[in-house]
């Protein structure tokens, strides 16, 4: 397994869900914690991308979930810092060198990440980023969620539909594309408990997704909706030598 955040403590309260058997099945893939997404957020159609006459097969989310990072602590006790280069692997599906950083720190009640992500290569890397946080819920139907704009993109059949439609059937398993105002929040009318997802551009896509019976719901920051690697929408693009630095911050109540 690669790239992942796996638990989270906040006010003694474990905030992420996480299927520790499915995580021990290396030939299914992770539901729970916090993968993280690179280069592409979601599919590829056809789970490929041409550059020049060259195809390049990539998995959904591309590969960094399931890729070897370093572990690094830092000065501060309550922060750690991951990082993952390029290799002949990635190279294999993504014909760019590149390296990553992950700066992940811990305060009473939030997680703040700070991500650096540099081009190595001679030539433009076009990437998308996002992250996949699946939080737990006390029940699908007894949940709210607030800063979501009127319209989304519903992932299912790639067409517009009215969010408020979509959020009727969360209990039902839901999967859209949004982009908030500012801030996500996700209320447990059972618990009382409150997650806040703050936006900050470019990451300012967010994806909610629900897998019932799963009691789990997942709002994920993208930069870049599905595709973007192929159709160009909202794609990042880094020169040579150059690099783009990405947060966000998660906070619970």
């Amino acid at each position: 397994r690669g790239g992942l955040i796996t638990e989270w403590l906040c006010n003694g309260k474990e905030i992420l869900y996480f299927d520790l058997e499915r995580f021990r099945d290396k030939d299914k893939s992770i539901r729970g914690g916090i993968p993280i997404l690179f280069p592409i957020c979601g599919n590829l159609p056809d789970k490929f991308f041409l550059l020049g006459k060259s195809k390049y097969f990539m998995n959904q989310h591309g590969f960094a979930r399931d890729s070897s990072w370093k572990i690094d602590f830092l000065e501060d006790e309550n922060a750690v810092k991951l990082s993952f280069f390029d290799n002949s692997e990635t190279q294999s599906m993504y014909p760019y060198a590149f390296f990553i950083s992950m700066e992940i720190q811990i305060t009473i009640n939030s997680l703040k990440l700070k991500i650096l992500i540099k081009n190595l290569d001679k030539k433009p890397m076009p990437f998308s980023f996002g992250l996949h946080p699946y939080f737990n819920v006390t029940e699908l139907r007894k949940v709210n969620l607030s800063g979501l704009p009127s319209s989304c993109m519903n992932h299912n059949n790639l067409l517009d539909h009215k969010t408020s439609n979509q959020l009727k059937n969360l209990h039902e398993g839901i999967d859209f594309l949004v982009e908030p105002y500012d801030t996500v929040t996700l209320f447990d009318l059972v618990t009382g408990q409150r997650i806040e997802l703050k936006q900050e551009d470019p990451m300012n896509l967010t994806v909610v997704w629900t897998d019932p019976p799963r009691k789990m719901l997942c709002l994920e920051p993208w930069t870049s909706p599905r595709g973007s690697l192929i159709t160009g929408e909202k794609i990042l693009v880094l020169k040579p030598g150059s690099h783009q630095i990405l947060r966000s911050h998660l906070l619970c109540y």
